[in-house]
């Protein structure tokens, strides 16, 4: 039970860490894409003037970003939770 609790006290703590590494992660690809491609904004899968490889670069760069971005930011929601409780969210 005592397990049980903790998850959904641990659960708007993980919602606002999720929002957090969405917002980290959006800006991280805007600056990364901005370096690699020398342009603004990322292409969109649905423009037509796009080459596919320049629209399936810019999607496997976002993925990266954004799966490292939460990763690193999930764990560090974690480890903070253990040092204020003393038990690991689960």
């Amino acid at each position: 039970m005592k397990k049980r609790k903790q998850k959904l006290l641990y659960r708007p703590v993980g919602l606002a860490l999720g929002a957090l590494s969405g917002a980290i992660a959006t800006a991280a690809f805007k600056q990364a894409w901005k370096a690699v491609s020398h342009e603004d904004d990322a292409p969109d899968p649905g423009d037509e003037n796009r080459r596919l490889s320049e629209i399936l670069l810019a999607a496997a760069i976002q993925g990266v970003i954004f799966s490292v971005v939460r990763a690193a930011v999930d764990r560090g929601g974690a480890v903070v939770v253990r040092k204020v409780t003393g038990t690991w969210p689960g």
